[in-house]
């Protein structure tokens, strides 16, 4: 029975027949169906902003378990990974670096599309806030909302992404070919100091150029304290 759910579900599976066999079962589902071949076609089609990811772990440029960790590092997005692998730890593994579901090859496409559906269920539409200083910065990413004691800060798209992949980060020193990747694309090839410009403009915007700390030699430290729940 094809349902009404419109949610878009990305595959990034180099094994074309596997990744048609799950289109299959998705498109009869009602999602839209997103796919790439490689680590980087993936990166490429997140862009498109995905409602779920169904993550092959052996991919033809990068280790899938990287993947996970660069997608996990600026998004929320329930991942749920497909392995050959059959030890325990690397299944511990996966949900260790931020993996939401592990389902193992051979699988049943209807099992599949049943965990897709709890997945999607479960991340639902809820809000999501980052809180620092006491309220003092709040950072809604739903909204792409950015406030400074009570106060709204504009920022460009960009800038936005870099803000929130710092914050979401904020126990961890980010380089700048992280960020490079994480926020500009796996593929950009421009000026190599654009990261620098852009964390200028929002030190600028934020009026409290200390959030944002250089580590020298290094990179970049998200330098406010996380509020607890």
């Amino acid at each position: 029975m094809v349902t009404s759910l419109r949610h878009k579900v990305l595959i990034i599976e180099d094994e074309e027949k596997i990744s048609d066999i799950i289109s299959i079962y998705l498109l009869r589902e009602g999602y839209t169906v997103l796919k790439g071949r490689t680590g980087a076609e993936g990166l490429k089609k997140m862009r498109e902003s995905p409602d779920l990811i169904i993550l092959d772990l052996k991919l033809p440029d990068m280790d899938g378990e990287d993947l996970c960790v660069m997608i996990r590092s600026d998004s929320d997005i329930p991942i749920i990974m497909l392995t050959a692998k059959t030890h325990e730890d690397d299944r511990v593994r996966g949900l260790l670096i931020g993996a939401d579901d592990y389902v193992l090859k051979p699988f049943s496409p209807k099992e599949l599309m049943a965990r897709v559906k709890v997945r999607l269920m479960r991340a639902g539409n809820g809000q999501i806030i980052l809180s620092f200083n006491n309220g003092g910065l709040l950072i809604d990413k739903n909204n792409h909302e950015v406030k400074v004691h009570g106060n709204s800060v504009s920022l460009t798209p960009t800038e936005f992404k870099m803000l929130y992949v710092l914050a979401k980060n904020h126990d961890k020193v980010l380089t700048r070919l992280q960020l490079t990747n994480i926020v500009l694309g796996y593929e950009f090839d421009g000026y190599d100091r654009t990261i620098d410009a852009h964390l200028k403009n929002i030190r600028h915007k934020l009026g409290q150029p200390d959030y944002i700390k250089t580590v020298y030699g290094v990179g970049y430290r998200f330098n406010c304290t996380l509020d607890e729940n």
